[in-house]
């Protein structure tokens, strides 16, 4: 029998993810529910130890009470591009990911072949030197006012988690999805929070393992640019005030 800590800990490790008991069974292999592990009625094999590991990267030490940290820190953290493309002279180029090849970027992240259907191409521009940029859509609204739907966003590569800025954007790839947010990390908690600047959506938590990879944006392609100015649009403001003032002040019987 597992000893109360390792039990514990275990437990732990599916509450904070927000798994059922059989859903957490099914990922780890392991037939129907995890409540008999829980109970300490079966033995946590090297199996499921295993899958927690190689899914959630849990330091097995940890889990069995003999070290501190719940995370391989070497894994966890690490936010790396998993492909970097080049281009026929062996210089990196920008690879440019629409909202389609979006749905299917966290499953092919490692795969070079499937880069190689997207678009590439290369800026010749001083700030895009030194580093490696990637090129994604925008999707929804979730970022207004200061991205639009179908706006791209030119992202450079982070390295590390610790990294990130918290007046930056980013585009975060989760192991199901591509998103653009700011990312918030909370002094004393494991978490990090994705925030939209939108606030008709709220932030939410996610593990750090639960990212693939981080870009930071630095700048973006927009369309539709008219000649309309700040100042037109101010004026059209305030047409528009002088007639509302006219209309409330009219007597109620004009």
């Amino acid at each position: 029998m597992e000893n109360e800590l390792t039990l514990k800990r275990f437990i732990e490790v599916r509450r904070d993810l927000g798994y059922t008991q059989s859903e957490f069974a099914k990922l780890l292999g392991v037939s129907n529910t995890t409540a008999d592990i829980e109970r300490g009625r079966t033995k946590l094999s090297g199996k499921v130890v295993t899958e927690l590991l190689r899914q959630f990267k849990i330091n097995p030490l940890w889990l069995f009470g003999e070290n501190e940290s719940k995370f391989l820190e070497t894994s966890h953290t690490s936010v790396i591009p998993k492909v970097v493309t080049v281009d026929s002279a062996e210089r990196d180029n920008m690879v440019l990911v629409n909202a389609k090849a979006a749905a299917g970027y966290p499953q092919n992240i490692a795969d070079t072949s499937w880069y190689e259907q997207l678009p590439a191409f290369d800026l010749p521009i001083p700030e895009f030197r030194n580093a490696t940029y990637r090129g994604f859509q925008v999707e929804g609204d979730s970022m207004l006012p200061n991205l639009q739907q179908g706006e791209w966003v030119l992202a450079r590569a982070v390295e590390h988690i610790d990294h990130v800025s918290a007046n930056k954007m980013y585009v975060v790839v989760l192991q199901d999805s591509v998103m653009v947010k700011k990312i918030e990390k909370r002094p004393n908690s494991n978490n990090i929070t994705l925030v939209s600047l939108n606030e008709t959506y709220p932030p939410y938590d996610i593990k750090p393992f639960q990212i693939q990879e981080i870009w930071e944006v630095s700048s973006k392609l927009t369309f539709n640019v008219d000649a309309t100015t700040e100042r037109g649009l101010l004026r059209q403001l305030q047409e528009s005030m002088e007639e509302l003032k006219r209309q409330v002040g009219q007597p109620k019987n004009a």
